[in-house]
């Protein structure tokens, strides 16, 4: 506990959503308030969304939840990537836009994400940074509610929702990862928690998922996804193996069978930063982002620990295989390095290529017992991002998501800056290759692939997938006619109508 001090009174300029008018402290006096600061892009923010969901409707009738949104990236300054960040992580909360960090700075916030407590009577009481907080809260909550009984408003407040304004009725909701294989076309549509399967023609072969969010094992009808992101194909074994991202497990998909099992994770989140392992189904994750497969090895990017991990598929075990745990950029030795909220991953067999976003810098990590782990090119700073094609450490990119390698390359995802980058892993040379032209208006995309002559762009808050012909780089939008979401079918004329509504 900190002592009690009066709260500053939020602005009453600043950009509100998720309700059609303004929020002051003063007028929510008799409501305990939580105030919590955050920017989309951290995946810390993001793991205690459930946290303050789970308060706000169970103490609706005497708390209120405003999420200060103050962001790191430019990118996440703009008010209508901020609405998508709310409709994808269905935040039911109000948001002010803290763009010029006047709230974090009045109330001395030193770190994302931050919650701080206001009583009823307006004054701050607590304040806590990072996760793994809910318990402590929420006995502060029930606290304050015995000793305020005759000063609480209670009442149950109603906010205009962004997703009530403008609700999300398309074939794919926020596609996270699209995986071109010999077999086809899979697609993690996130936002409907489910897997996609197409030919090449653009026909559905498979759904997989029943389009809510869960954890549940069992055949292609029934089984639940949270979110799934980072997928990778056994095309002989035709075994899909998936990063159930929000359920924190790894899950396998026997494509022969119909089956989905999970094969790591024990459905909570781990807490444990340092290196460390074991059985694999009892062995908690901590936000599975991305995975590959080489030989009988699985290596996936733990988002939410900072840290590369190896599942050996033959012995069942799993343990984290780079990284201290600590965020940031360091190279040298698995034992010593660093990375930051590591993302996409690649292979050309021999070392591993991430996408290290938070430090907006393209990593390799070699496959050896003792091996390095280098920056191949970006700032490797924290605060070191922007747009500029150069060379190495010159190189400067914004929250990179995806990569794929080919030929001696690294296509990369540069997501916040809405472009496509390739890199020479010669001499690190990064440069532009796709970027936001006359008949497309690429948003935010996350990830990539590359199969023959095509290049698949998943193109997330346009809520489609492109297909680039790298020989005249003319780019078109995949049309799967037929897909159902919400309840809707989308024929292929309908379709077609919605994708020219998102181009420029």
């Amino acid at each position: 506990m900190i002592p009690r001090v009066r709260a500053p009174e939020i602005p009453q300029n600043h950009q509100w959503l998720n309700t059609n008018k303004p929020l002051s402290l003063k007028n929510l006096k008799g409501r305990i308030i939580i105030l919590d600061f955050w920017t989309y892009c951290c995946i810390n923010c993001i793991h205690i969304l459930p946290d303050l969901k789970y308060l706000e409707h169970k103490y609706q009738d005497s708390l209120t939840i405003i999420g200060i949104h103050s962001g790191k990236f430019d990118n996440e300054k703009e008010i209508a990537n901020i609405r998508q960040a709310i409709l994808r992580h269905d935040i039911e909360h109000p948001i002010v836009v803290d763009r010029d960090f006047r709230i974090w700075e009045s109330y001395t916030v030193k770190a994302w994400p931050t919650l701080i407590i206001i009583d009823p009577q307006g004054y701050v009481i607590a304040q806590f940074s990072g996760e793994g907080n809910l318990q402590v809260i929420e006995n502060i909550v029930i606290e304050l509610i015995s000793k305020n009984q005759d000063k609480i408003n209670f009442q149950q407040l109603e906010f205009t929702l962004e997703k009530q304004q403008k609700p999300l009725i398309t074939p794919l909701a926020f596609p996270s990862q699209v995986l071109a294989t010999a077999a086809g076309l899979f697609i993690a549509d996130s936002g409907h928690h489910r897997i996609i399967m197409s030919n090449f023609d653009w026909e559905i072969i498979h759904v997989i998922g029943t389009g809510k969010s869960g954890l549940k094992d069992g055949n292609f009808a029934e089984v639940q996804f949270s979110a799934p992101q980072g997928m990778t194909y056994d095309l002989e074994n035709q075994i899909l193996y998936i990063a159930d991202t929000e359920n924190h497990v790894l899950r396998r998909v026997d494509l022969q069978k119909q089956l989905v099992e999970t094969i790591a994770g024990t459905g909570k989140q781990s807490h444990i930063i340092y290196p460390h392992g074991g059985a694999a189904l009892a062995t908690s994750l901590n936000s599975p982002w991305d995975l590959v497969k080489v030989d009988n090895f699985l290596f996936i990017t733990m988002a939410g620990c900072h840290q590369i991990w190896q599942m050996n598929l033959a012995t069942g075990n799993i343990t984290s295989y780079a990284g201290t745990g600590a965020e940031g950029c360091v190279d040298g030795n698995f034992q010593e390095c660093a990375f930051a909220q590591p993302s996409g991953i690649t292979t050309n067999g021999k070392e591993l290529f991430i996408a290290d976003s938070e430090v907006s810098s393209i990593r390799g990590v070699e496959i050896a017992e003792n091996g390095k782990v280098r920056t191949i090119c970006g700032s490797g700073s924290l605060f070191g991002f922007g747009d500029k094609d150069d060379m190495g450490d010159n190189v400067r990119l914004q929250h990179c998501l995806g990569v794929e390698y080919g030929n001696n390359f690294l296509w990369v995802t540069d997501t916040y800056n809405h472009k496509i980058k390739l890199v020479n892993l010669k001499n690190g040379e990064c440069k532009t290759i796709l970027l936001n032209g006359e008949n497309y208006l690429l948003s935010e995309p996350s990830s990539l692939s590359y199969l023959g002559e095509y290049l698949y762009i998943c193109d997330t808050n346009n809520h489609v997938i492109r297909r680039v012909n790298l020989e005249s780089l003319e780019m078109i939008t995949l049309q799967f006619s037929g897909l159902c979401a919400s309840g809707v079918c989308f024929p292929e004329n309908g379709y077609r109508t919605y994708t020219q509504a998102i181009k420029k």
